[in-house]
This record gives structure tokens, sequence and C-alpha cells, in this order.
């Protein structure tokens, strides 16, 4: 019985011996692939400044090797090498640009988006990787972007030369990036099939002529995100749509102090942009801009359709083509404005709030609360004068009309300067796009005083 046992023991001791040689060889054999998966160029800052001319390089990512870049350079594109085998030149091809950066520190999000990509569509990610001419003072970095422009050409037309369509490219740049893309898009004499700009860079673009920018020639279709508008981020609208996210200034969650991180306070409004596109790729929601001519009209309810030039089809951002829209021929310069949650998924729905208020002698001011069934609240304050009875107002609500439970009013204000008991002749929430009859609830004969809070419970079905 003792040998017995001390013979099963040993066998037992064998088979985790190989188990344990066999996962430590498969974990070299990995650590030994992913030393020889390509990445940006890690010269350092000061071999940098030695360097003449702007080095550029590209990252190839596929379906077929997603979590290993390889290098692909002009060189490569007699598909001799075993590196570029992944590249179909019957795919789309996706050109990720990035922007500025501080001492050459390479963009952590670039996985992100390629991975995003890839789960949207089968495609050759392309990553251009010019770091080199990238992180000088940032009025130098312009001064290289047109030379990283020309250098991106030359491989698409290189491509292009090989078969590959000029509208099956899809140019996606950030900041900076954008420009270069749009540079690019010049070249070609607006025909790569799409060019998608994450909040565009404004610094020394605002100003600029459509030539030396990102502008709607520059692709059979051009949008853009816009998500810092009055800081490192443009202003004007880019392309035929331009998503204004939160008016495109600043962002729901982005803290505005001195005291937060560099990044909280810095690039968190302008890095928005870029989150919300990949939050539209992941596909938790469609996020929809409505077309208006300012913020405030949109705020206020003026422009809850998405009629004229447009058809009737508001944009989404994503990989639509055409952002969805049919129109023909495309808007240009189309501002459209959406609004937003603080984090991912960053999806809300639009809801317009419509009240009518009898005459008032002073002011008042009421806090307007909807409430999901998951507890959700948005909160809205109210601002009533003596000149006007019907209001309206555009709020954001994480869950759809059909789970708002109830709807709360308070009377706030002081004593003695403000509106004491207020009479409302309705109150209605509705959603927009309004696609049903069912999308708007209302409330008739409401009196509230500053007192007594107000409330009310809506029977919903989804």
């Amino acid at each position: 019985m003792t040998w017995k046992w001390v013979n099963v023991i040993c066998t037992l001791l064998s088979l985790f011996t190989s188990v344990v040689r066999n996962t430590q060889d498969k974990i070299v054999n990995e650590e030994e692939s992913m030393a020889n998966c390509a990445d940006f160029n890690n010269t350092t800052y000061e071999k940098y400044r030695q360097m003449k001319g702007v080095y550029v390089q590209y990252l190839l990512l596929t379906r077929r090797n997603a979590d290993c870049a390889s290098l692909f350079t002009q060189d490569c594109l007699n598909h001799t090498q075993n590196h570029t085998v992944h590249f179909n030149s019957t795919l789309p091809t996706k050109v990720i640009i990035h922007g500025y950066r501080v001492l050459g520190r390479k963009p952590s999000w670039v996985s992100g988006l390629a991975q995003a990509l890839l789960e949207k569509e089968d495609a050759n990610i392309l990553v251009v990787d010019w770091l080199c001419g990238a992180s000088y003072a940032y009025n130098n970095v312009v001064d290289n972007y047109k030379e990283v422009a020309v250098q991106i050409s030359i491989l698409i037309n290189q491509l292009s030369t090989s078969g590959v369509n000029l509208e099956l490219f899809h140019l996606i740049g950030i900041s900076l990036g954008a420009h270069v893309a749009g540079f690019v898009g010049t070249l070609f004499k607006g025909k790569l099939g799409r060019i998608t700009g994450l909040d565009p860079a404004g610094p020394m673009f605002k100003n600029a002529d459509p030539f030396d920018r990102l502008d709607p020639s520059d692709a059979m279709f051009v949008e853009a995100i816009h998500t810092d508008s009055d800081k490192f981020g443009i202003s004007i609208p880019v392309g035929h749509v331009d998503f204004f996210v939160n008016g495109g200034l600043d962002q729901t969650g982005c803290v505005q102090s001195s005291f937060t991180s560099i990044y909280g306070y810095v690039i968190c409004d302008h890095m928005r942009a870029l989150h919300v596109y990949m939050s539209a790729l992941n596909g938790f929601c469609a996020l929809t801009g409505f077309p208006c001519s300012s913020y405030e009209d949109f705020l206020a309810g003026q422009c809850t359709s998405c009629g004229g030039v447009f058809n009737n089809i508001c944009p989404k951002i994503g990989l639509l083509k055409n952002s969805g829209i049919t129109a023909s021929p495309l808007p240009v310069n189309g501002k459209v404005y959406l609004l937003t949650t603080s984090e991912v998924p960053f999806c809300v729905h639009h809801i317009v709030i419509e009240l009518k208020v009898s005459q008032l002698i002073k002011t008042a001011v009421v806090l307007l609360t909807l409430v999901s069934m998951q507890d959700i609240k948005t909160e809205q304050k109210l601002y009533l004068n003596t000149d006007r009875t019907i209001y309206k107002k555009v709020v954001g609500h994480p869950e759809p009309l059909c789970k708002i439970e109830s709807i709360h009013l308070k009377n706030e204000g002081a004593l003695l300067y403000r509106q004491g008991n207020i009479h409302f002749e309705y109150i209605c929430v509705s959603t927009i796009p309004k696609m049903r009859r069912t999308d708007t609830l209302c409330v008739e004969n409401i009196m509230i005083s500053r007192r007594t809070p107000w409330s009310h419970d809506f029977i919903q079905v989804c």
C-alpha cells in the first residue's frame, strides 16, 4: 500500500511539473512574441532634437494581429516581409493620427481606439507614429504637420497604385492630427472616403485658410467632434457635420480647478471627443446630434427635429455612412448639438420640458426633478420671469422617457423677493426626436407654494 501511494504521489508531481513547465514555456513564448510586436518610437527627447526632418513610421493592426502590431513601411508594399501579410487591400483602411505630444510620450489611447474600430468593422488599422516631430514646442510642431501629411500621402498613393481604392480610406485625426488628416485630404483633392476630426486643434488654426486646416473639401465626408472649443479645440465648424458635445465647451465630469490633476484641469475636455467617439463605436447607445444655430437655442428647446438640409435624419456619432445622413448634397458646416453624462458610456436621452405658468407678480425659481424607476435623478432649475408665461428647456436623462417614474417641483428662493404661490397651467415632458404620441407626458393645473413640494407619479411601460 505504501509503495502504491508513493507511485501515485510521484505521478501527480510529474504531472504538476509538466503543467508548470508548459505554463512557463507559454509565458516565455508570449513574452517573446510581445517583444516582437511593433510599438511607438521610444527615442529620447534629446535624440529627437538631434534628428533632421520628421521621422514617421506606421503600425499595422488587424483582426488577425489585434494584440500585436506589426511595422508597416513603404518598403513593405511588395508583401515579401512576414509582418505585412495581415494587410488586406480589399478591406477599409483606418488611419489613426495623433497630435501634439508632451516630451515624446506615446499616446495611451491608441490601443483602445484600434480595438473599438476592429470590433465594429473588419479593417486595416494603420497607426501613424510621428512622435519625433510632435514633441517640440507647439509652434514648432505645427511647422511639422504638413511634412507628416506629405509622408502619409506618399504611403496612401503607393497603396492606391497597388489597387487600394481611395474611397476605402478613413483618416481619424486627434487634435493637431485632425489637420494633418485634412492636409492629406487636400493633397488627394478630396477623393479620400472619410475624415473624422476628434476635437481638431484650435490654436494657430482658427483663423487659418481652409487650405491649411481641416475643412469639408478634404474628403467625400468630413465630420468633427468638438469638446474643448474655448481652449485647445477649434470653435468653428470644419466638416460636413460638426458635433458640438455639451456645446463643445466644458464637459461634465471635467473639474475646472487648479487643485485637480493636470489631466483633469488641462486636457480632460480636449480628450473627451476621443472617449465619446470610442463609446459610440462600442455601441452602448446612439449619440445623436440635433442641428441648431446655437447651443443656447438648442437648450431653449428651439431645435427639436432634424429637418431642413438633414432631411429629417439626425446624424449619429460612429461609423454609419455619412453619420447616417442621406441628404444629397451633403450639408456643409452643419452644426449639431448633443448632451452627455460625465462618464462612459456618456449616453443620455434628450428630453424637452415645456411649461406654461400663469402671470407672475414676482420672479420665481423652481427646481424640477425627473426621477426614473432606477431612482436616477435629473434636476433642472427654471427661472421664471414676470414677462413670460411659456418656457422650454432641453435636459439629458440617462433613462428613456418611458422609464420616468415621477416628476417633482419645488418653489425655491427668498420669502420676500420671490413669487409665493405659482400656478402652472400645464407641464409636459417629451423625448426628441419624437417618434410616437406616447413620447409626451403632461400634467395640468398645478399649484405649488414655497413651503409645499409637489410631485406626480407616472404609470409607464417601456
